[in-house]
This record gives C-alpha cells, structure tokens and sequence, in this order.
C-alpha cells in the first residue's frame, strides 16, 4: 500500500490540481453521491426481501392468458353453486 509520504505527495497534487476552493465543493458533492448510492441499496434490499418473502405460489404475470385442461374449473370462473341432491334440491342442514 502507499505510506505517509506517498499519500501527502498525492494530496498536494490534487490540491495543486484542483485548488483548495473547489475540494469543500468535492467532498460535499462526494458525501451526497455516497448518501444516495447507500440508500439505493437499502431499497432495493428491501424490495427484494418483501418480494422474496410474497412468493407463495409459481410466478404469475399479470394479464398473462393461461390455457386449461379440459374438465378443470378455471379461477376465474365466477361463483360456485351449492351441492345439490339427486332430485335438484340443495342439501337441508342436520338438526
């Protein structure tokens, strides 16, 4: 790595390079950048932990049309009816 000496000339360069007015400017610009990029990566960790932990079933996309084995009840297939008996009644509750 670089010593005292070597990081004292490297920091008179930039002094040199820039002059001592514009380095406030420098460091000022530096620390929001840094402020950003570290609450960008707290937001996406968060939407990747909320995302990773809402999968509970295969990825749907939404608006995506889906084909259906014969005989399958579709989800979207509206309100179910009740059961009903051989003669077309529906099922009286045991009293």
């Amino acid at each position: 790595m670089f010593g005292i000496g070597e990081l004292a000339i490297i920091l008179i360069v930039v002094i040199l390079l820039l002059g001592a007015k514009r380095l406030p400017d420098l460091a000022r610009s530096a620390g929001k950048s840094a402020r950003i990029l570290k609450s960008e990566a707290r937001a996406m960790k968060a939407d990747s932990a909320s995302a990773s932990t809402s999968a509970s079933g295969p990825d749907a996309v939404p608006g995506a049309q889906y084909s259906v084995r014969p005989g399958e009840p579709t989800r979207d297939a509206g309100p179910t009816t009740p059961p009903r008996d051989a003669e077309g009644r529906p099922p009286t509750a045991p009293q």
